[in-house]
């Protein structure tokens, strides 16, 4: 079987949905990341820490921050995909 995928790159719609197709394979190179390896890279980060100074709004800051870090290092800028 084969399927052809077409857009109209002068529509912005079309342009849109392009480039989402065009990201699909980095985006869920991202999300495997997340959902497998983000949490041990947080613990790892707060295993060598006096856990007394922290608090869960350092946990949640180091979460988002590698959440960042895996789109960038996927190529993921979310305001391109979603504008």
């Amino acid at each position: 079987m084969k399927a052809t995928l077409s857009y109209n790159l002068n529509d912005p719609d079309d342009r849109m949905s392009h480039l989402r197709a065009v990201k699909s394979m980095d985006m869920a190179s991202a999300l495997f990341e997340i959902s497998t390896n983000l949490r041990k890279k947080v613990e790892r980060r707060f295993e060598d820490i006096d856990n007394t100074n922290n608090d869960v709004f350092d946990g949640i800051d180091s979460v988002i921050e590698e959440i960042y870090n895996i789109l960038e290092d996927n190529n993921i800028d979310i305001d391109e995909l979603i504008n």
